[in-house]
C-alpha cells in the first residue's frame, strides 16, 4: 500500500502517545487551547461551505495529508478542491469536540460530524467521526492531518 508510508509512523505515534500522555500542559491552558481548536475547526467549515480555498492556504500545513473517502490527498488538492464550485454544502453539525495533547506543540482535535453536501452529484458520506491533528509551528496552530470515518448507520 502506497498510504502506508505516510500513515503508519502517525498512528504508531499516537498510540505511543496515547499510553504515555504528556504532561506538559495545565488544565486550564488545555480548556483554553481546546477552545482555540475548535474554533480553527470550525471556520474551516464555514470556508469549505462558501468555497473560500484561501482560508485552508494558511489553516493547512504545507506537509498537510487528508485522508477522505477518495484517498489520500496533500494541501494543494485541498486548497484547489475547497475553491472550486465541486461541491455544495447545504448544511452541517459538530459536536462531541474532545482534545488530547499528544506531546508539546501536538493536539488531536476529535469530534463528531453530521453533514448534507453532494459533490459532482453524489452525497458526501455522513454522519462520521473526525480527527483532526495540529501541530504548533513559527506560533501557529496548523492543520497537518483530517482523517473521516463514517459511523455505522
Amino acid at each position: 500500500m502506497k498510504i502506508l508510508p505516510v500513515v503508519a509512523p502517525f498512528f504508531a505515534s499516537v498510540i505511543l502517545s496515547l499510553a504515555f500522555p504528556s504532561p506538559g500542559m495545565a488544565v486550564g491552558d488545555e480548556a483554553t487551547l481546546q477552545q482555540e481548536l475548535i474554533a480553527l475547526e470550525k471556520q474551516s467549515w464555514e470556508a469549505w461551505k462558501n468555497h473560500d480555498g484561501k482560508f485552508f492556504e494558511s489553516f493547512l500545513s504545507d506537509d498537510h495529508v487528508e485522508m477522505g473517502f477518495g484517498g489520500v490527498s496533500n494541501k494543494a488538492s485541498v486548497v484547489a478542491a475547497v475553491g472550486s464550485k465541486i461541491c455544495e454544502v447545504k448544511s452541517y453539525q459538530l459536536d462531541n469536540f474532545e482534545l488530547r495533547m499528544l506531546g508539546d506543540g501536538l493536539a488531536l482535535l476529535t469530534y463528531h460530524e453530521a453533514q448534507e453536501t453532494s459533490c459532482q452529484g453524489t452525497p458526501v458520506p455522513s454522519p462520521c467521526w473526525v480527527s483532526s491533528l495540529y501541530q504548533k509551528r513559527g506560533g501557529h496552530w496548523l492543520n497537518v492531518l483530517y482523517q473521516q470515518t463514517q459511523t455505522a448507520k
